[in-house]
């Protein structure tokens, strides 16, 4: 099966072509990282006014890349949820509108879902169970994926999402947007040992990362200037708070509900330190998978490979569906 797969839940406008495999035959991504950085975060309006631009021509674009036209496309694929309302519409109605003029079916499929499934384009035969940590800008997700093929929910951010920490965190440094990449790499260049921060607390398997947020914040109003090693050194304490708090709760569910894999995904799973981290910390006792860099942030092949399974489990979707901000994982 090949599946032309759409994603706009947020500020990246992407379009991909993937067939069972899962394998990528095309994968296109148009950033909006530049309309959005002089108001330091994704403004929805601008984000929905932007996919309307240039969704069609990402789609365009991954059919020519992918080296086969609509007559090899057996369906379509999309982003449901969650997300940004008005941007998820873009997408929804779009595919479905294809799907239409195509006469091709289509299904709607989990965001989050996307994040765990993207490591099977670089590893085909990852079968559950296993344990997933998503981590973005608005999740911070640990989930088992059963036997079955179903996703729970073990535990979830009560409050900020790592990345959303990260991002408000970067601002209380005075550090560009997107604010997870630049704190990864200022602190790069700093001792994560140079301040005590606290490591955010939360009860069972949830995560809470407003208050070391709250701590980075008081740490910078009691210095008052900062030189350039003080911002790196702060940004290396700032994340390793971060990636301990994620990591103490993988461990936790590995010793409660052994697994023989834990994959990492999410925008925040490309963070350098998670990654290393996460191998050194759990690697003696799972097989710790990754995907690449470009398929933890959003994307459509994820969407793509999303599309195939639930596809297997549940068929298409019933059209017309509409956009669902609040879905889960599926």
């Amino acid at each position: 099966m090949r599946l032309l797969a759409v994603e706009t839940s947020c500020d990246e406008t992407a379009a991909a072509v993937v067939e069972s495999g899962p394998r990528l035959l095309a994968n296109v991504i148009r950033s909006q990282e530049d309309l959005h950085a002089p108001y330091g975060g994704v403004v929805p309006e601008l984000a929905a006014r932007a996919h309307l631009q240039a969704l069609v021509p990402a789609i365009e674009r991954a059919l020519a890349l992918s080296g086969a036209g609509w007559e090899a496309v057996d369906g379509l694929a999309v982003t449901q949820g969650p997300g940004l309302v008005g941007t998820l519409l873009v997408g929804v109605h779009t595919a479905q509108a294809i799907a239409w003029e195509r006469g091709l079916p289509v299904i709607g499929v989990s965001h989050l879902a996307g994040h765990l499934y993207a490591a099977l384009f670089e590893h085909p035969g990852l079968r559950p169970p296993a344990l997933g940590l998503i981590v973005s800008g608005g999740h911070s997700d640990l989930i088992r994926w059963t036997e079955e093929g179903a996703i729970e929910v073990l535990g979830r951010t009560i409050d900020d999402a790592a990345g959303e920490a990260f991002d408000k965190g970067a601002r209380i440094l005075g550090l560009p947007f997107p604010g997870g990449p630049a704190v990864d790499r200022l602190a790069a260049q700093g001792d994560p040992r140079a301040v005590d921060l606290p490591r955010p607390r939360a009860r069972g398997l949830d995560f809470s990362f407003s208050g070391v947020k709250t701590a980075l914040l008081y740490e910078v109003r009691r210095r008052g200037h900062l030189d350039e090693q003080a911002r790196a050194d702060l940004s290396a304490a700032y994340q390793e708070a971060i990636v301990d708090a994620l990591l103490q709760r993988v461990e936790a569910a590995v010793a409660r509900e052994p697994v023989p894999v834990v994959v990492l995904g999410g925008g925040v799973a490309r963070n350098r330190r998670l990654r290393a981290q996460a191998q050194a910390r759990l690697g003696d006792r799972v097989r710790v998978v990754v995907p690449e860099p470009d398929l933890c942030t959003d994307n459509a092949a994820m969407i793509g490979a999303a599309g195939l399974i639930e596809w297997q489990r549940r068929g298409p979707s019933r059209a017309p569906f509409d956009a669902d901000p609040g879905l889960g994982f599926g």
